[in-house]
């Protein structure tokens, strides 16, 4: 993943409607939601839901299909993956991210 396709999908989840959106389309799962379904859960307008819709699908993070007269929206996984592996890449210099255990007895620990 480049820099510049990070920079774009942390933008976009940086709003907190696009951000419930995705959540939502993640725990949905593979069969995805239409926008009614969205719009009705998460009791966002229409207009705004299309709206932010539009910028996830740019950003990536979300997929449309079309089935018969509705239109499907997924999260896109392997997106998701690839940002949270270009985050954590370096984590914690290839050291277990694990804190480790306070010592007993030290109030500074």
């Amino acid at each position: 993943m480049q820099e510049q396709d990070v920079v774009t999908s942390l933008s976009a989840l940086a709003q907190p409607v696009r951000l419930r959106i995705f959540r939502a389309l993640v725990v949905a799962g593979p069969e995805g939601l239409t926008p009614g379904v969205l719009a009705q859960s998460l009791d966002v307008p229409a207009t705004a839901l299309s709206f932010h819709l539009k910028e996830l699908a740019h950003a990536n993070l979300v997929s449309q299909e079309r089935q018969g007269r509705n239109l499907i929206y997924r999260a896109v996984y392997e997106h998701m993956n690839a940002l949270l592996s270009y985050l954590t890449e370096h984590c914690c210099q290839g050291q277990s991210c694990t804190p480790a255990p306070a010592k007993q007895g030290c109030s500074s620990c």
